[in-house]
């Protein structure tokens, strides 16, 4: 059996104030491409599938879009939730879908019921474990001692009663200890979202999201296969993939990767302004990559991003990196935007208010984000 592993496609999502819509359209494409070309019996997508519990619109016609082509494929799809997204609103329409072989779990439901498939080694469960926290296990599991993320995602597992004498795949969204993450991921203080692998010993392929970067966690089956796009400058040397999994008799299989190339890539450049400036394919980067200019002159050039925009008018952000900056071991950012319109919004009427935003309400601020990102573009 051959599966297609993806996961945090974070569609809607801006990057520094870039609207990474059209970028999320390409890779989508290409990923539509190889889904065409390798002839997969089922794609996992891990979780993360929007960026926000509210995308706007074009995110929303972009997945529609892209299921529809994959399902076109005759090719099972399943997906589950992540913590970027809303549970009600990623499972509207699921049990329709399933008659076109498209199987979501946008939230627990404490039950987790596997889909069963066969192929010429025998049968094939697959379980859609979508993003949890300890509190959403204890409400449905009272009794049991439940006191970390590692006890949580331990007793969904037990209640599973998964049968070990056949293939078992598990799709999960979490942070297995020892994953990599990177600067674009939600970090949980202290590291107590960690979950340790060992929780997953029932399973023969661990389908993961939530981390970033392409990598195995403690055992090569236990595996994030990262974003197909980079979303932070600590991303720009990284490989973007899409992971392959070929399942054969119980305890074989092969696992590979196909590479991912952007429309857009995302990279860091060092040098001092007048050579930035006159050199337009510097370091041979295109002028139409996202950048990371990092400036190397004592002296600061006045509005030096407005002219480095000319040249160069992707760049997303600008640091200073000399003397001064390595005395005081900071790097002096002078362009960068890390927080979401919405999400600055609705902190500001959390903290206005004492109470949380209504669904209307966060509709309302997205669709006059939306219309004022799109008078200024």
């Amino acid at each position: 059996m051959k599966i297609i592993h993806l996961s945090d496609l974070h569609i809607g999502k801006r990057v520094n104030g870039f609207n990474m819509i059209e970028d999320q359209d390409y890779i989508l494409q290409k990923i539509l491409t190889a889904i065409q070309a390798e002839k997969p019996d089922v794609l996992l997508i891990a979780g993360d599938v929007y960026d926000k519990d509210l995308p706007p619109r074009e995110a929303v016609s972009l997945l529609d879009d892209f299921l529809t082509n994959v399902a076109d494929c005759e090719v099972k799809i399943m997906l589950i939730g992540g913590n970027h997204d809303s549970a009600e609103r990623l499972s509207f329409g699921s049990r329709l879908m399933e008659a076109r072989g498209v199987y979501i779990e946008g939230g627990y439901r404490g039950k987790t019921a596997p889909i069963l498939l066969e192929d010429t080694f025998g049968k094939v469960c697959f379980y859609l474990f979508p993003f949890i926290k300890p509190v959403n296990i204890k409400r449905f599991f009272p009794d049991d001692e439940i006191n970390s993320y590692t006890d949580a995602v331990d007793v969904a597992i037990k209640n599973m009663e998964v049968d070990t004498s056949i293939r078992n795949v598990i799709v999960a969204h979490q942070f297995v200890t020892g994953g990599e993450r990177s600067e674009s991921e939600d970090i949980s203080i202290g590291g107590t979202d960690n979950v340790n692998a060992n929780v997953f010993d029932c399973f023969d392929y661990v389908a993961l999201g939530h981390l970033h970067r392409p990598q195995s966690v403690e055992k090569a089956h236990i595996r994030y296969c990262g974003t197909p796009l980079k979303y932070s400058f600590s991303e720009a040397n990284d490989k973007k993939s899409l992971t392959v999994i070929e399942l054969k008799e119980k305890g074989n299989m092969n696992i590979r990767e196909i590479p991912l190339v952007p429309l857009h890539d995302m990279r860091e450049i060092k040098g001092k302004y007048k050579d930035l400036m006159y050199k337009k394919n510097y370091e041979n980067t295109q002028v139409e990559d996202y950048l990371h200019i990092i400036l190397t002159d004592e002296e600061e050039e006045y509005n030096a991003f407005a002219k480095l925009k000319i040249i160069y008018p992707n760049i997303m952000q600008l640091d200073y990196d000399n003397r001064k900056t390595q005395r005081s071991n900071v790097v002096a950012m002078t362009k960068t935007i890390s927080i979401s319109p919405q999400e600055l919004f609705h902190e500001f009427f959390t903290k206005q208010t004492g109470r949380e935003m209504s669904d209307e309400q966060k509709q309302f601020v997205a669709d006059l984000v939306e219309e004022i990102w799109e008078d200024k573009q």
